[in-house]
């Protein structure tokens, strides 16, 4: 590490901001296998692309078909999973983009340090709150039904633990709310915290 120095550029934060015309921001859903997090945030992505706004999604499936395809679904994989997206998500922020990640993310410690890394100004953590029951009677993939028959190892909430977040920006109850009342509650959080920049 001591032979690497960053390089400053011409650009900066500031000026993609302003070319973006809003700041740069991470809005981190998390949840159960089946809360309902990618659904939110694909909603959410086509409400703020319709408002004029620069966006993306990182996705757990996606990115563990892609740039981390190469971990394992162990704890310690998980781990380097979120510190990926992290430094994804910082780096897209960086570039003015609001960055809507939906991601398992089931340790505190990790979401924790996603939001050091990004910056606690630039993080907005949404919690879709579900019970276990109904994300596995909603079994999308199939996951709860091979973990529960011996099938599937470190599923979380079956054998692996999730550690619900204490003190998100937003809780979307994902048993009652529908998915454009969700939106809604992470657009009214946006509307305090993104200002159009000049």
């Amino acid at each position: 590490m001591q032979n690497l120095h960053p390089r400053k550029f011409s650009i900066d934060r500031s000026d993609r901001e302003r070319l973006a015309g809003h700041p740069g921001q991470v809005i981190w859903l998390t949840g159960l296998s089946g809360a309902g997090k990618s659904t939110i945030a694909n909603a959410l992505e086509v409400a703020l692309y319709r408002h004029g706004s620069r966006t993306f999604v990182l996705d757990g499936d996606n990115i563990r078909q892609g740039l981390n395809k190469d971990l394992p679904f162990t704890d310690e994989g998980r781990i380097e999973n979120i510190r990926r997206v992290a430094e994804v998500a910082r780096l897209m922020m960086d570039a003015g983009i609001i960055v809507i990640t939906a991601f398992i993310s089931p340790f505190k410690r990790e979401r924790e340090l996603a939001k050091d890394l990004i910056g606690a100004d630039r993080f907005c953590e949404v919690f879709v709150d579900t019970p276990l029951a109904i994300c596995e009677a909603r079994d999308p993939k199939g996951l709860y039904r091979k973990a529960r028959g011996g099938l599937l190892q470190n599923m979380t909430g079956i054998d692996s633990a999730y550690e619900r977040p204490q003190t998100p920006d937003v809780i979307v109850d994902g048993s009652t709310s529908s998915v454009q009342e969700s939106v809604d509650a992470v657009c009214r959080l946006l509307r305090k915290v993104v200002h159009p920049v000049a």
